[in-house]
Formats: structure tokens, C-alpha cells, sequence
């Protein structure tokens, strides 16, 4: 049954998907990432998740992140794009379809676990 995007189901199975991925386990064994996304005029209006490592897990949830390492911003059509694999995240950024606050360091530091990350959202049932 498909979860419907950026709602606690998502984020619920987003977890669970990250969790039995291989690739994305073995990126994440040594790294302290958090990263908070806030996407502008969703459906139910605007929503914010974040993506929280540490320890080798990993956690997705709704809400907001205290001191997140870098923060990206978007709208819908952008983060639903990205998410379907509609749009390439490197190109939304370089057109500015997403912002980046924070350390963009971080952020490149860690593109093997980002890639990876998409990988594991690739099993996911979603309705946009």
C-alpha cells in the first residue's frame, strides 16, 4: 500500500527502508549527519523532516532538527521530483530549485551516503 509523501508513514517506512539497505547501512557505519529539509506548499501546507545519523542508524521523521548540519529548502514539485527520481538533486541545486544553508561541506563530504539514501527510497511505495 503506497504511504503518501512527507506524511509520518513516509518518514515510518523512509526508516524501515533505510534500515534493511545494505549500501546505505555500510555508508552510514562511521558518520554524524543531520540534515533538516523544509518543503514549501506541500498539499497540506508547508513540511519540514529531517534525516538523523549517528551510531550507524539512522532516522527520518517530521519535525524540526536541533542543530542540523545543513538544511535544504524547497518546493513540492522540486521534492517530489527529486524523491521520484524525476529530477537530479545536483541540477535542482545548481538552478536554484533548492536552497542550501549550513555546512555545504558537510554535504559533500557525505554525497556516497546521500546517493545511497536514494537508493533505499527507490523500494518505496509513495503517492505524491
Amino acid at each position: 500500500m503506497a504511504v503518501q509523501f512527507l506524511s509520518e508513514e513516509w518518514a515510518t517506512a523512509y526508516s524501515e527502508a533505510l534500515a534493511s539497505h545494505d549500501g546505505f547501512q555500510g555508508a552510514i557505519a562511521s558518520a554524524n549527519l543531520g540534515l533538516q529539509f523544509n518543503v514549501s506548499d506541500a498539499p497540506s501546507g508547508p513540511v519540514g523532516y529531517y534525516i538523523s545519523i549517528s551510531n550507524g542508524s539512522a532516522n527520518v521523521a517530521l519535525g524540526e532538527l536541533a542543530d542540523a548540519d545543513a538544511t535544504i529548502s524547497s518546493d513540492y514539485d522540486t521534492a517530489a521530483g527529486i524523491s521520484k527520481g524525476d529530477m537530479n538533486t545536483q541540477t535542482a541545486f545548481m538552478t536554484g530549485k533548492i536552497k542550501v544553508t549550513g555546512n555545504l561541506a558537510v554535504l559533500m563530504m557525505n554525497q556516497n551516503i546521500i546517493s545511497q539514501w536514494g537508493s533505499a527510497g527507490e523500494s518505496l511505495d509513495v503517492a505524491y
